[in-house]
């Protein structure tokens, strides 16, 4: 449905006006003053006639609205983040190979700073109705994923399980090389996921541009580390 309003709505504005009605036609002013759109109804509604600016103001706010699904994301995702950050280091600590190494640098500069813009757009949207839904409905936000007030996070797409960081984390050398990519490239297939989930569903901007940047980045890394793995 708001995919078809804000093709109704791109319709009225980037085409010649061809609804209005006599009525409004003679309401545009001598000065020059653009007439009304007329915006039609739901089934069973009338019309409603706007002004250029209210056609602006919904087409943006079609355009952008957080919906439950983005507060999912958001939440979810930095968690999902910070387990890559906590593999990264043990990689700082552990890895023997300079290219595993690397990689890990990498992943974590790339995701240290992504928390930082999912937290504060969760604070910047704290209340929101979609908020108070997402929290309200837990495992039917986001994908059956449960309510996000002290889950243990395991089961998001792509998680690694306390046993398998246990695991890692006691590996040395070439052992930990090749299971931080195999624990990794999982961890980006999840990531890749939900992003894909979320851009199915958003209504916000900033959602769909971070969604669709942590997808196209982490495709790229999963292709670099599947290379890497064969190398080792």
């Amino acid at each position: 449905m708001r995919g078809r309003a804000l093709r109704v709505i791109a319709a009225l504005v980037l085409t010649p006006l061809t609804a209005c009605t006599a009525e409004g036609s003679a309401e545009a002013s001598a000065d020059g003053d653009a007439p009304a759109v007329i915006a039609p109804g739901r089934p069973g509604e009338e019309a409603r006639t706007l002004s250029p600016e209210e056609v602006g103001e919904v087409a943006a706010r079609l355009r952008d609205e957080p919906v439950a699904a983005d507060f999912a994301f958001m939440e979810m995702m930095a968690v999902h983040h910070a387990q890559a950050l906590e593999m990264t280091a043990l990689a700082e600590l552990h890895a023997e190979n300079e290219r595993v190494r690397g990689l890990a640098g990498r992943i974590s500069v790339a995701q240290e700073p992504e928390i930082a813009v999912m937290e504060a757009w969760l604070e910047e949207h704290e209340g929101h109705e979609a908020h108070e839904k997402h929290r309200g409905h837990g495992a039917d936000a986001h994908g059956g994923h449960g309510d996000h007030g002290g889950h243990d996070h395991f089961d998001m797409p792509g998680m690694a399980s306390p046993e398998q960081l246990a695991e890692l984390d006691a590996a040395r050398g070439g052992e930990f090389d090749r299971l931080f990519l195999e624990l990794m490239i999982s961890h980006h297939e999840g990531a890749v996921v939900m992003a894909a989930d979320v851009l199915a569903q958003t209504g916000d901007m900033a959602v769909r541009e971070l969604a669709g940047e942590i997808a196209a980045q982490q495709n790229a890394e999963i292709g670099r580390m599947r290379t890497l793995r064969e190398d080792l």
